[in-house]
């Protein structure tokens, strides 16, 4: 208690600055949190949260047992594998190379353009893909005259989770890379004058000193991304799929979403929400845990 004592006197003012963060997310984080009892209960609207009848495990037994659960999980867990392969290393790669180009105006112009695509409303992306992948679209009018087929692809359930994948490549890698980029600027420039005297090569330099310069923020990131493996942005695969493509782009963000807005089955969808955070928490903490045998670094 006296060192807290001591410690709040040194830093009162960081200690007021905390207050609206924290006030932030009492308010719209751990407040909610409440309302996650209707898991256990039949939810009805006229009675109440706490007034509803008490159900105990049923709905979390009813979406266990059901079809959709296997097709959800299996759905939800490919697309953010794929995600964490492809769309992961790519702002890294896009921070490395930029870093090595030297003229100055196309690096601005690399990062401007890269950039561009993650400030465009989500809604207006998910329209510009939809006329892409048109069967009169761009993509299509190329296939139909190399020979192919040229029906619409997002007709197609084999093709939703590609079509899913390279939209979040062209759409965040220029955003995340910031953070490389901006790690990368930390690494200390005597290293590689010391390596260029060595007749280290570029190549060299990147790997023995770039890489495990930025590796402590590529270990932070990649544990966060950990933790929302299963928060498959249901937002555009809203905005994308269709009961054709169920099969394969239906997730679980996209089933509470049917489920709770639009069956009002509140409930239910709220246990399949736990069900997607308690399994996000163990891959956190399985992550961290991992990191920090691996290469000493963790987010605790």
């Amino acid at each position: 208690m006296q060192r807290f004592k001591r410690d709040f006197l040194l830093n009162k003012y960081l200690y007021v600055m905390m207050i609206p963060v924290i006030i932030y997310y009492a308010i719209f984080h751990y407040g909610p949190m409440i309302g996650a009892v209707i898991a256990f209960k039949d939810y009805a609207p006229m009675k109440g949260i706490w007034g509803s009848d008490w159900v105990g495990l049923k709905h979390f037994y009813d979406f266990f047992s059901t079809y959709y659960f296997w097709r959800i999980l299996k759905n939800t867990l490919l697309i953010s594998v794929y995600t964490l392969c492809f769309e992961f290393p790519m702002p890294i790669i896009l921070a490395l190379l930029i870093n090595e180009v030297r003229n100055q105006v196309f690096k601005r112009f690399v990062q401007t353009v890269t950039y561009m695509p993650y400030f465009i409303s989500l809604v207006v992306i998910c329209g510009m893909i939809k006329d892409f992948t048109n069967s009169d679209g761009i993509i299509n009018t190329l296939v139909t005259f190399l020979g192919g087929d040229g029906k619409a692809m997002l007709q197609k359930p084999e093709l939703f989770r590609s079509i899913y994948v390279i939209s979040e490549i062209w759409q965040k890698i220029g955003w995340e890379s910031i953070i490389y980029i901006a790690a990368l600027m930390s690494i200390d420039q005597e290293q590689y004058e010391a390596a260029r005297m060595d007749g280290a090569s570029r190549w060299k330099q990147i790997l023995y000193i770039t890489l495990p310069g930025i590796m402590p923020t590529i270990s932070i990131m990649f544990i966060l991304r950990m933790g929302n493996m299963l928060n498959v942005g249901f937002e555009k695969i809203i905005l994308l799929y269709n009961p054709v493509t169920y099969d394969t782009a239906d997730v679980i963000s996209s089933f509470v979403y049917r489920k709770g807005l639009l069956e009002l089955n509140w409930s239910y969808s709220t246990a399949v929400g736990i069900f997607n955070s308690i399994f996000n928490l163990i891959l956190l903490i399985a992550a961290n845990r991992i990191s920090r045998k691996v290469n000493e670094s963790s987010l605790w």
